[in-house]
Formats: structure tokens, C-alpha cells, sequence
């Protein structure tokens, strides 16, 4: 029989891709890389522990509680996470 959990409130860092030039650096620099492969159309790629994933304008970069970083996007964002 299924028992139910509740998730540990965690506080995370995160910020959102816009999609500009402007954007792409601030992504780069939270990350603490020195470059990441984008493309104008798709968006920015995000090397994650499951493989590269896609980053959209709109969607938010979120660090993990184990330093990990992986796209969000912004409705599961929203439901999930408040400000701090």
C-alpha cells in the first residue's frame, strides 16, 4: 500500500533565461563555466547529471542542493518554487 510524502522545503538559487546576449553571460557567469553551447533558435544547453538538456527563453536555470544544474520551466517553476 502507497504511502504518502511530503517534499523537504529545500532553498535552491536560480535565474531566468530571457534568451538575449545579455542573458547567456549571466547564465554562464552563475553557473561559474566559461561557455555554454546555445543556439538561437532552441536556446542555451545545459549540461545536467541526466545529459545536455534545452533551456528555452522563459525557463529558469536552477541550482541543485548538490551543486547540480538543470532547466525549469516557468510553470513548473512557479508552482513549485517561492522567493526566499
Amino acid at each position: 500500500m502507497p504511502t504518502k510524502y511530503r517534499k523537504k522545503p529545500v532553498v535552491i538559487d536560480a535565474i531566468h533565461y530571457e534568451g538575449t546576449q545579455e542573458s547567456r553571460r549571466e547564465v554562464v557567469h552563475f553557473m561559474g563555466v566559461e561557455s555554454l553551447s546555445f543556439s538561437d533558435t532552441q536556446g542555451i544547453f545545459i549540461p545536467t547529471l541526466e545529459g545536455t538538456m534545452t533551456a528555452a527563453p522563459g525557463d529558469w536555470i536552477i541550482r541543485g542542493v548538490r551543486g547540480e544544474y538543470y532547466p525549469c520551466k516557468p510553470d513548473i517553476f512557479a508552482a513549485t518554487y517561492d522567493p526566499a
